[in-house]
């Protein structure tokens, strides 16, 4: 017993798939917004890192194990 796609069908089809695409298309757009202004915020507020130097120690360090 087969059935055939009616018209109907794919003009809800079109409709849904038209929705879909939009619905992802804005929530994309506002969630990587929300992870821009993250990023900026975070940028702001951590202070620059200064390099880590080494004690120095007045003894040297021996090359043979």
């Amino acid at each position: 017993m087969g059935t055939s796609l009616t018209p109907e069908f794919w003009e809800r089809f079109a409709v849904l798939l038209v929705l879909a695409v939009g619905l992802t298309c804005v929530l994309t757009a506002a969630l990587d917004g929300v992870a821009v202004r993250l990023l900026r915020r975070r940028a702001h507020r951590t202070p620059p890192r200064t390099p880590h130097r080494p004690q120095r120690d007045n003894h040297r360090v021996s090359v043979h194990s």
